[in-house]
């Protein structure tokens, strides 16, 4: 092995490494691929480029705004609702014709779009029939995979494995080459669905098991389980306080569903409505910080008026810190920049023009010309004045912040709720918007204490904030739960207000972000009372939870907003009602464009690239989706994904290191038998597919294949199908790709599900690929 191989290799698997850790974006490590193939001299620079302007690529993206195009304007949609619509209500009848459904659209879409445009058909298909979503949301993902197999553009290693053959000098794959082994693999998955794989399917939530059609989404998030009723006394100082003032989320994890007063409830109630003395509230969540406020001291003031001076010491002072043009902390919110913690100072205020701003400060995105009030170290104000474009001034005067009446000191009493919690426990910031700048204990003054320091009894915390944010705990306290209450589910739903479900959009910008830092119930008027997630059901601390790709979300608020949130693209509704409306005017055109890129292909008019890029021109042009709509359409992740990682093959076939991985391949499989051979291919690409994005490993197992033919005598042909099957055989795992991710939530499944239905799935399919393919291509030229 030359130390060019071992490098390549070394590159290949620190890649494969990252894709399974998941701690970056596939994407972001192809690029970084691309990059160290140029920075260590493997690759010349336009090489380590050439991904960008290779016909797969353009291929993809294309395909991708010619399914957008049939979304867009009905033409799949219609399609599945017209065929799922036959399917009845028995068990093995929904399977075959959701299954046949989706992959007969996947051989002309993108599969994942296929999964999310009849994700919503086949949930309300269940909640019509009274099945579990369990029983058909795998079926719908699996076949999803299974019919982009029968097209060269129904997968994008399809179109991989064709281009590598064309960069081979070798005749290519046509259209529907694929079809007769593709085929073969969609009828025998179908039938182990119905045969083996439905027996197989989970359906282990009593509330999703044979419910019969009277199951609802307050059975299946059980969500009965945390709802309560929370009264306002008669004097309580809440009276007049608008809901979202009342901090009844931030403070106590609660959601506010329902308000009644008097006789009359009013459902999914705004922020800004006003509560009254007496009102009883109906509340989603866990009551345990409610619970641990009442009858407890919570802080006691001791000065109200807190000077500027008792925050600086000799080791720490304050500065004003000025954003400029093209500084690097713009257009983000201090929580998103995790300012604390990536620079160790604290916001006291920022002042924008004329305005000074002090309290809520985490969540303000900041903007061009702002100027920040910090408290930190020496070290820590020189980290800032580091950053690009920022200007770092140590100020002796601080008045122009109008601090006064901002800081105060208070006493934590014996009994305190606080005693013994850590400074992120107590959740003074994110509760009561209330900052620890300092602990005084025994005489000794702790400024800038970090977030892991424990508070004790007789502590004396100074504390930047509002008396009345204060006073709230206060208020808070006077609370009483309503045990005797009679709960009945069907109040939280009316003719205006109701409950849906709805996931995170294959393409969503939102997964890793939580809804506090989406302003989520300010910017869509909904509350999220419950997330299923692996199988699990979560109704408590849902704010500050990180968002995943396969959640699913449980929605409670008026229907028009329900109905509107379908119109935005990070999200999925899955109702059928709540999918945007379609012009479905344009429908005929855009499956005559279709249509007219299938036939040019297929007559050989014009390179499949360049077909492609027309029909996405045409769809444009016509109206049929906007350029928008277009540049949405792609999965600019896949796109930059194959961009990325196609210089990986080319520098495996140039090092050579292709052609050492293949003689250990062929170690492994042994020379004899050519089916043998197929039979390792297949597994090998598989399990790769498994760890990988499916157009990484047919990147990478393609040149492999090739020098295995060359080496054995053998078809390239055959062994380069082989290949593009095996790595769409994403089965086994919900990560393996976005389709699966995708249902998770929806069906409740978890990742042992996977692997018990796609592991004998993946065996099927090699079975049928290992009788079909000799006969269609011959093994041995």
């Amino acid at each position: 092995m030359t130390f060019e191989i071992g490098l390549v290799i070394g590159i290949l698997l620190a890649a494969v490494g990252l894709f399974v850790s998941e701690k970056l974006r596939v994407d972001v490590v192809a690029l970084m691929v691309l990059l160290t193939l140029a920075l260590t001299g493997l690759l010349e620079p336009k090489q380590a480029l050439s991904g960008f302007s290779n016909p797969a690529v353009i291929t993809v993206w294309a395909v991708f705004i010619l399914s957008g195009g049939l979304a867009r304007t009905g033409v799949a949609g219609i399609l599945g609702r017209q065929v799922l619509r036959l399917a009845g209500s028995g068990e093995v009848r929904l399977i075959a014709l959701i299954m046949l459904t989706s992959a007969f659209l996947s051989a002309f879409m993108n599969n994942v779009g296929v999964a999310a445009l009849l994700l919503p058909v086949v949930m309300d298909i269940a909640k019509r029939t009274g099945r579990p979503p369990s029983k058909l949301l795998i079926p719908l993902a699996f076949s999803s995979l299974l019919g982009g197999l029968t097209t060269m553009i129904g997968t994008p290693p399809n179109i991989l494995i064709t281009e590598v053959l064309k960069e081979s000098g070798m005749e290519t794959f046509e259209l529907f080459d694929f079809a007769p082994v593709g085929g073969a693999v969609v009828v025998g998955g179908i039938l182990y669905m119905i045969a083996v794989g439905r027996h197989l399917l989970p359906s282990r939530d009593p509330a999703r098991e044979g419910a019969g059609p009277g199951q609802d989404l307050r059975q299946l998030y059980s969500l009965g389980e945390d709802l309560s009723v929370i009264q306002l006394p008669p004097d309580s100082a809440l009276d007049g306080a608008t809901l979202g003032e009342s901090r009844f989320g931030s403070a106590l994890g609660l959601s506010v569903v329902g308000i009644f007063r008097g006789a009359k409830s009013i459902l999914a109630p705004g922020p800004d409505i006003a509560l009254r003395a007496g009102d009883r509230l109906l509340v989603e969540g866990a009551l345990d910080q409610l619970a641990e406020l009442q009858g407890r001291q919570y802080l006691s003031f001791e000065d109200e008026n807190l000077a500027v001076e008792r925050l600086v010491s000799a080791d720490i002072r304050v500065a004003e810190v000025k954003c400029l043009a093209g500084c690097g902390l713009l257009h983000r919110t201090l929580r998103e920049l995790d300012f604390r913690d990536r620079f160790g100072a604290i916001v006291l205020a920022i002042q924008r023009g004329e305005v000074s701003r002090r309290t809520g400060l985490e969540a303000l995105t900041l903007e061009e010309g702002d100027v920040l009030l910090v408290q930190g170290t020496a070290e820590q104000l020189d980290a800032l004045a580091a950053e690009p474009h920022v200007e770092v001034e140590r100020l002796a005067e601080t008045a122009e912040f109008e601090l006064e009446g901002r800081l105060m000191a208070v006493r934590v009493p014996e009994r305190s709720a606080l005693a013994g919690k850590s400074l992120a426990e107590s959740r003074l910031g994110d509760a009561f918007r209330l900052g620890v700048m300092g602990i005084v204990r025994a005489g000794e003054t702790r400024l800038m204490p970090r977030s892991d320091e424990r508070i004790e009894a007789g502590d004396t915390l100074l504390i930047k904030g509002r008396r009345e944010d204060l006073e709230r705990v206060e208020e808070l306290q006077a609370l009483e739960i309503d045990e005797a209450a009679d709960l009945d589910l069907d109040q939280l739903e009316s003719d205006s207000v109701g409950l849906a479900e709805a996931v995170l959009a294959p393409r969503t910008g939102f997964a890793g972000r939580s809804l506090r830092d989406l302003h989520f119930r300010e910017k869509f008027g909904l509350n999220v009372v419950g997330i299923s997630r692996a199988g699990e059901t979560l109704r408590t601390g849902l704010r500050d939870l990180p968002l995943r790709l396969g959640d699913g979300l449980l929605l409670h608020g008026p229907r028009h907003k329900l109905k509107l949130l379908g119109t935005e693209p990070d999200f999925i509704v899955l109702t059928e009602e709540g999918q945007e409306p379609v012009d479905t005017r344009k429908a005929p055109l855009a499956a005559l464009l279709m249509g007219g890129v299938v036939v040019s292909v297929l007559t050989g008019l014009i390179p499949i690239y360049i077909a492609a890029v027309a029909g996405a021109v045409m769809m444009v042009l016509t109206g049929c989706l906007s350029m928008d709509d277009a540049y949405r359409a792609i999965e600019w992740r896949a796109v930059f994904l194959i961009a990325g990682m196609l210089p990986l093959g080319l520098a495996l076939q140039e090092t050579g290191a292709a052609r050492f991985l293949t003689d250990q391949v062929v170690a492994l499989v042994g020379s004899g038998s050519p089916l043998l051979v197929v039979a390792g291919l297949y597994v090998v690409t598989a399990i790769s597919a498994q760890v990988m994005p499916t157009s990484a490993a047919a990147i990478l197992m393609a040149p492999i294949a090739l020098n295995t033919a060359a080496d054995l005598g053998l078809s390239p042909y055959a062994l380069m199908m082989t290949v593009a099957l095996a790595a769409s055989a994403s089965f086994m795992s919900p990560v393996a790709h976005p389709a699966n991710v995708l249902i998770m939530g929806p069906g409740g499944y978890r990742f042992s599900d996977y692997t018990k239905i796609g592991l004998p799935l993946t065996l099927v399919c090699l079975t049928i690929v290992l009788l079909v393919l000799p006969r269609v291509w011959p093994l041995v030229p």
